[in-house]
């Protein structure tokens, strides 16, 4: 069951749900979902003579990404083709009975917009900012500004809490990221060398 705008509130207000800093609700709280902003930190794809990543090296994800933080009143402008890291303004706490979606907003993919590849499920537990995985689909670049609303979160309700949240268990690799984080895959448990 996806809660709705009163649930959400309700869930806010008893500190289930946890979001920091706290959303501007009359902006921010849509119908049965709640939009996020874009934070200040981006990881943009270095161009490298790599021929590969390989899951099971970790010294082939060194050097693929570099970070950038804007200032107030900066942009980033998203070039069509190209594929960054973003993160939420928000820091969010997700309990152990609910579980979140994340969807980019519709006015932002009129404009050729993807907020997120594969990542649009948050797990029960999950603490922290949330990156983004942007590309630009469309013919031309488009201005991207800190602290606008550039996704939006929904929440829904589990059959029963989970025995072990996010953040408990072991391998809760991105658990408590502050800022747009690169992928850690080398460190699942089937490319981990002995």
């Amino acid at each position: 069951m996806i809660l709705s705008d009163r649930d959400i509130l309700a869930r806010l207000e008893r500190g289930d749900i946890n979001i920091t800093p706290a959303p501007n609700l009359e902006t921010q709280l849509q119908p049965a979902s709640l939009d996020l902003r874009l934070g200040y930190d981006f990881q943009t794809f270095n161009y490298t003579r790599q021929a590969l990543i390989d899951p099971s090296d970790p010294a082939s994800f060194e050097h693929l990404t570099s970070l950038t933080q804007l200032q107030d009143g900066e942009r980033f402008l998203a070039h069509p083709g190209e594929f960054v890291l973003a993160t939420t303004l928000e820091q969010v706490e997700i309990p152990n009975d609910l579980v979140a979606r994340l969807e980019g907003r519709s006015s932002i993919g009129r404009l050729g917009i993807v907020i997120h590849s594969t990542a649009g499920y948050i797990d029960p537990g999950f603490k922290g900012k949330i990156t983004l995985e942007i590309s630009n689909l469309g013919r031309i670049a488009v201005a991207l500004y800190p602290g606008m609303r550039i996704c939006q979160i929904t929440f829904e309700e589990m059959s029963s809490p989970v025995r072990q949240g996010y953040g408990e268990r072991h391998g809760s690799k991105y658990q408590g990221q502050s800022a747009a984080t690169a992928s850690r895959l080398f460190q699942d448990n089937e490319f981990r060398k002995k």
